[in-house]
């Protein structure tokens, strides 16, 4: 039996789609107008795109590539999923994009810092070395560092109170998560692998 939506409820939607595909088309003008091709900005968004992945491919540990990218694609998810939020509620803002046609920023926070985080897992795991104190380590860097750099550059801005402690949280949260749901994965696979043998 087919239920159709109460008129209210559809003109309301198709408002809000009509804005949203206003406003989509309003930040691809805008990125052509301040950044495309023809900006430095442009270039250094892209570079933290690709340069990373580069990095990635040559240094990567093939032995553990599964464990070390299933850790860094959580790390990806969970960043694109605090950026979207941050964008949309006007916490973040970023002035500049490789990639206009996305609500988030495609690079610093989805490709240079989960590589950076998967290349300290597998220092970790290679040297047996704390995983908490030395993420805190990065994490410190990439909050109270890297993100005022980029901030002065204009690469990146906090609204509406947000600060670089809330980003310094963001970032814990995102690297506890990443880490408890590859630990709950590994003791599966190897629970599986007891049944195995037996």
């Amino acid at each position: 039996m087919k239920v159709n939506l109460p008129q209210e409820q559809l003109d309301q939607l198709h408002e809000l789609k009509s804005t949203q595909e206003k406003v989509s088309n309003d930040w691809i003008d805008y990125w052509f107008e301040y950044s495309s091709f023809d900006t430095w900005q442009f270039w250094v968004n892209v570079s933290f795109i690709i340069i990373p992945l580069i990095v990635l491919y040559i240094f990567i540990d093939k032995k553990r590539v599964f464990l070390l990218g299933f850790y860094g694609f959580n790390i990806h998810v969970w960043m694109v999923y605090t950026d979207a939020i941050g964008t949309r509620y006007n916490f973040f803002e970023y002035p500049y994009k490789a990639v206009p046609f996305l609500p988030i920023h495609v690079g610093i926070d989805t490709s240079l810092v989960p590589v950076l985080f998967i290349l300290l897992y597998q220092w970790i795991l290679h040297k047996k070395k704390n995983f908490y104190l030395y993420n805190l380590g990065l994490i410190l860097f990439l909050s109270f560092i890297f993100k005022p750099i980029i901030v002065s550059h204009h690469l990146f801005h906090l609204k509406n109170g947000a600060n670089f402690l809330y980003i310094f949280l963001l970032y814990v949260i995102v690297v506890l998560i990443s880490r408890a749901i590859t630990n709950v994965f590994i003791y599966l696979h190897s629970k599986s692998e007891l049944k195995e043998t037996h």
